[in-house]
């Protein structure tokens, strides 16, 4: 797989916690974290793991599509915004949203465009990718507009886990996962599978999981997450 460039998911993230009128402690409260690592997942300093991350979309209100979607705001009067956010694709980056502290008023678009489709066909060389904490990689293999799913090409490095404090997660949607090559370890409920190439997963997201590899290669698979979108 290309090395991935982490787009900074973190400016997003923030402008979405305003735009809910919540303070950065109380989010970091609602979700079970300290502060500190919510301001540093929003200044870029740190990324999130999938655990996190989606303790934070669902504590407000937003879908995890809406992190990769790429839409560039509008100038405020007339000044050129800053370094343009950048999420790398087979095809180049694509800019993403300028600071608030440049454009103030565009909350738009930092929402997923609800009109953007990707496909029919993306092809290999063409896909959006987020890396994650803790060696997670999510390339995003399609969009429909109005489906309410993650249609997802997951890596978990070597060592990698879904969560790094190794905490299960949960959250809202069906998931379904086929893995292609390498071992991953999911621990659902209080039972642990092994899934190997070939294996395949279904299960309702609210049931607390996590996933990590305990292998020397990668694990790669298809995850298709429905319902989860806010």
């Amino acid at each position: 797989m290309s090395p991935a460039v982490v787009p900074p998911v973190g400016a997003r993230i923030r402008q979405a916690r305003l735009e809910r009128g919540t303070s950065l402690r109380a989010l970091a409260r609602e979700i079970g974290v300290s502060a500190s690592l919510v301001s540093q997942i929003e200044t870029g300093k740190s990324q999130p793991s999938v655990s996190t991350l989606y303790a934070i979309t669902t504590a407000l209100g937003i879908s995890v599509e809406s992190l990769f979607d790429a839409r560039e705001t509008a100038r405020e009067g007339g000044v050129r915004k800053g370094a343009e956010e950048r999420v790398r694709t087979g095809a180049g980056a694509v800019p993403l949203a300028a600071s608030t502290a440049t454009v103030p008023h565009a909350l738009a678009a930092f929402a997923a465009d609800p009109g953007r489709r990707i496909g029919p066909l993306v092809g290999s060389g063409g896909r959006e990718t987020l890396e994650l904490d803790s060696g997670v990689v999510w390339e995003r293999l399609g969009r429909v507009p109005g489906a309410e799913a993650d249609f997802l090409l997951v890596t978990y490095r070597p060592g990698g886990s879904s969560s790094g404090s190794g905490g299960l997660m949960r959250h809202a949607g069906t998931e379904y996962g086929y893995l292609t090559s390498g071992e991953l370890v999911l621990t659902l409920g209080f039972e642990e599978y092994t899934l190997r190439a070939g294996d395949s997963v279904c299960f309702e997201s609210t049931t607390p999981h996590r996933y990590r590899n305990d292998g020397e290669v990668p694990a790669v698979g298809v995850w298709f997450v429905s319902g989860d979108v806010q």
